[in-house]
């Protein structure tokens, strides 16, 4: 007999409920008021009294209601339909609901139960299984949906009949197996997880080492992402990071594509709805919405369904990544779901932490980024799920604890800086206060120097640290004045900005530049990197700023054009005669 209980206290979304039987911590309940039932989780018990959060706004609840108990934890659904889907934080499709606001207390689910999937078994009769073993494929927009074993289930099993090739909606009955005590389970190719729970159904989950290739020079150049690899960026409005975040999913090399919006603006969010359906893949040619799925909580729905958006989009991430696809999750903006979770643990009356955040923020951050990477399947096969969070630290400091805390569980730091999106430096990633730890491990070093040459870490390197030099010359040049410092400082000054102009910065809307493969990468940045190790002569500074801004020109100009066309090769030879004009011959 299910747990039911009486609503006794109201502090906003926070409801204090008296209960006559067991309850559990995070179990889902329903409270009942005027008609309606709200979702709500268990988030502390004490004694007799749940405290419990309302997934939706607790206007003209009543001391006295009446709440019921399910016995499961907040879960999402699972099977095939769910890409090119538009879902709210509790995993509604947004699509079916009526009229312009949500109803509360309204549900739907996120998958069409009338559509029949054409299903191709993998299993036979007679093969052992565990969870999330591959059963049979469905095609789900161009993309292979496996049909896998629950991933409750526990210990092996026996498939004792499976359903020959054939059309089928996502309740049938698919397989049935049975289990090592002897009872038989149906499977059909729907199921059900607890979205707090994180997915462990694979062999084994190594550190990850094979590059993400984005085409955002910034990124694959500077501070590599890797499959499996965990990213943040933190900036403060205006710099761009929405622009980044579009480019990198539309571009990114993966299967799927994950974009959770958890307490955006609700303006941003709409961009997000139109522009997605009209984007085109450039992988496939066809539309990137038809292997994209859309996690919508704006920041004026309630805050409760914002902490458990990111959760969601997390848990269908692992479900993609167990049939062996690379997923690419975009979390857009973390430090909105850390808003939530400091509401939350303000109206439970908890010690607070630094800036009046949860004590124990750090650490869920930290698992929840540990949910991300890159591994073995019990099949051999491997899947990743690639996580790139945003942080909207309040007026761009990056000192406050959401970012900070971000900063350990994360292994690659993009800092957007609103001097470079000032000065119109797209896009506005600080080369200097960025970085990606995995430039630091073997196994990626070993897969680099495979992939591109073995020279290319080094070459990295140095150019960071022309960049560093650039960065204190200007500074000095700043404060002594252009005659102040010698002439080899501003050469120092003018090859960093050569890196700059050439490498580091792109524009996303054009064409040809917003997407930049690794053979052209490599191409330039040998270019450029040639001209920086060359020695020029010069007798004042002005003519090192006239001849190193022709130089850049020329240089974007061959960005802008087709790689290794006409034009390339004419903005090329235009460089090769700039250099030989004061080119220093020893």
């Amino acid at each position: 007999m299910s747990t039911k209980g009486t609503v006794k206290g109201i502090i906003s979304n926070l409801v204090i409920v008296t209960v006559d039987g067991p309850v559990l911590q995070n179990e889902i309940c329903y409270i009942l008021t005027g008609g309606t039932s709200l979702m709500a989780e268990v988030i502390k018990v004490i004694g007799n009294d749940a405290y419990v959060q309302v997934f939706e706004s607790t206007r003209g609840l009543k001391v006295g209601s009446e709440a019921e108990f399910t016995g499961h934890m907040l879960e999402v659904q699972l099977g095939p339909g769910l890409l090119s889907r538009n879902l709210d934080g509790l995993e509604n499709d947004l699509d079916k609901m009526e009229g312009v606001f949500l109803r509360r207390g309204q549900y739907t689910s996120p998958l069409d139960e009338t559509k029949k999937w054409s299903f191709q078994p993998i299993a036979k009769v007679g093969d052992t299984v565990e969870a999330a073993a591959w059963l049979g494929e469905v095609d789900e927009n161009h993309q292979p949906h496996k049909i896998m074993v629950p991933f409750v289930f526990k210990g092996s099993y026996k498939v004792k009949n499976i359903v020959p090739a054939g059309d089928y909606t996502v309740n049938d009955t698919i397989a049935v197996l049975t289990a090592e005590d002897g009872h038989e389970e149906i499977v059909t190719m729907v199921q059900r997880w607890p979205v707090k729970k994180a997915v462990t159904a694979y062999r084994e989950k190594p550190r990850p080492f094979r590059l993400l290739e984005t085409g955002v020079r910034i990124i694959d150049i500077a501070n590599p992402i890797v499959e499996g690899g965990t990213g943040f960026i933190p900036g403060p409005f205006g710099t761009g990071k929405t622009v980044l975040q579009h480019a990198i999913s539309k571009q990114a090399e993966a299967d799927i594509v994950i974009m959770a919006a958890c307490g955006e603006r609700a303006n941003e969010v709409v961009e997000i709805f139109t522009e997605f359906p009209e984007l085109v893949d450039p992988h496939t040619g066809r539309k990137l919405m038809e292997r994209t799925i859309i996690v919508a909580n704006t920041s004026n729905m309630p805050v409760a369904a914002r902490e458990a958006s990111v959760y969601t989009a997390m848990t269908i991430a692992e479900y993609y990544r167990s049939m062996g696809l690379k997923v690419l999750l975009m979390a857009d903006s973390t430090s909105r779901w850390a808003q939530a979770l400091r509401e939350m643990s303000n109206r439970l009356e908890e010690l607070p932490g630094q800036d009046a955040f949860p004590m124990d923020l750090s650490a869920i951050i930290s698992a929840f980024y540990g949910r991300a990477g890159y591994v073995y399947l019990n099949n051999g096969t491997t899947g990743s799920i690639t996580f790139i969070g945003t942080v909207s630290p309040a007026g761009g400091n990056l000192k406050e604890p959401v970012t900070e805390g971000t900063k350990k569980a994360a292994r690659c730091f993009y800092a957007l800086e609103q001097a470079r999106a000032d000065r119109k430096r797209y896009p506005a990633v600080n080369p200097i206060d960025s970085y990606s730890k995995y430039i630091e491990y073997p196994e990626f070093e070993q897969y680099i120097s495979k992939l591109i040459a073995p020279d290319w870490i080094p070459m990295v390197n140095e150019m960071k640290t022309l960049m560093q030099r650039g960065k204190e010359v200007q500074e000095q040049i700043n404060i002594l004045g252009d005659d102040g410092v010698p002439l080899d400082y501003h050469l120092t000054f003018w090859k960093s900005e050569i890196v700059d102009f050439v490498i580091l910065q792109q524009d996303a809307f054009d064409k040809i530049d917003a997407v930049c493969p690794i053979e052209r990468q490599e191409y330039m940045m040998r270019k450029v990197m040639g001209l920086v190790r060359t020695d020029f002569h010069f007798d004042s500074f002005p003519e090192v700023m006239d001849y190193f801004k022709r130089m850049i020109n020329a240089l974007r100009q061959m960005n802008y054009s087709e790689f290794q066309s006409g034009d390339f090769k004419k903005y090329e030879n235009e460089v090769d005669a700039i250099v030989a004009e004061r080119k220093t011959v020893k």
